[in-house]
């Protein structure tokens, strides 16, 4: 039996069971606007593409939920269950609770995947779990890309910088420690060029409301 926990816009998740085990299947429906042979393919190349991510960030040092299975012919992928709480939890119940070891460790793994120039794409505090045995495990790999670009890296970052401001306390604190902790694998000197990117980034953002 499997129970839909999420419907985004372009595929769902549902938890069930697979050889005794509970498990994430997350699927990519068919869009009946795109024509059925397109968008078919479509589906199929994001569901490989996103197997492939999921496994080539775990290779970087990243925790990610294990793939049991690829279905191309129901676009599906049949994904590990973490048991935990998501970082956006963790932050909003911490109650001046120290999670600072934990805000270094998100920035290490983003670190870890820009020094590949693996982007993510969806930077997010719902996006990291920590899971009942202690490990951070990055999820949703859907949007993901390899890039050379500052421009991307710093977009990656800008992200998860305006999700911290926009839905959490102390945001600024918190961005400085995932800083921190992306400086100890990507270097110091790259935190600087990557927060003038974003300042640039953020410029551009105003220049446009205001337009």
């Amino acid at each position: 039996m499997e129970i839909l926990i999420k419907r985004g816009a372009e595929a769902s998740l549902y938890l069930t069971e697979y050889f005794g085990e509970k498990v994430i299947v997350k699927r990519r429906d068919a869009k009946p606007y795109r024509h059925s042979q397109l968008d078919e393919e479509i589906r199929k190349r994001r569901t490989l593409q996103e197997a492939l991510f999921l496994m080539r960030a775990r290779e970087l040092g990243v925790s990610t939920p294990l793939v049991y299975l690829v279905d191309t012919k129901r676009c599906e992928i049949i994904m590990q269950y973490i048991e935990g709480r998501r970082m956006k939890e963790i932050i909003d119940s911490s109650n001046g609770e120290s999670i600072d070891e934990l805000c270094i460790k998100l920035g290490q793994c983003i670190a870890k995947l820009h020094r590949k120039n693996f982007i993510h794409g969806d930077l997010t505090t719902s996006n990291f779990i920590l899971s009942n045995d202690g490990n951070l495990v990055l999820i949703d790999f859907g949007l993901s890309f390899f890039s050379q670009r500052l421009e991307d890296k710093a977009v990656d970052l800008h992200l998860i910088k305006e999700v911290l401001t926009s839905a959490h306390k102390n945001s600024k604190k918190i961005f400085a420690k995932i800083l921190e902790g992306y400086g100890t694998i990507a270097g110091e000197s790259m935190v600087k060029v990557l927060l003038n990117k974003i300042k640039e980034i953020e410029r551009r953002g105003r220049y446009a409301r205001a337009g």
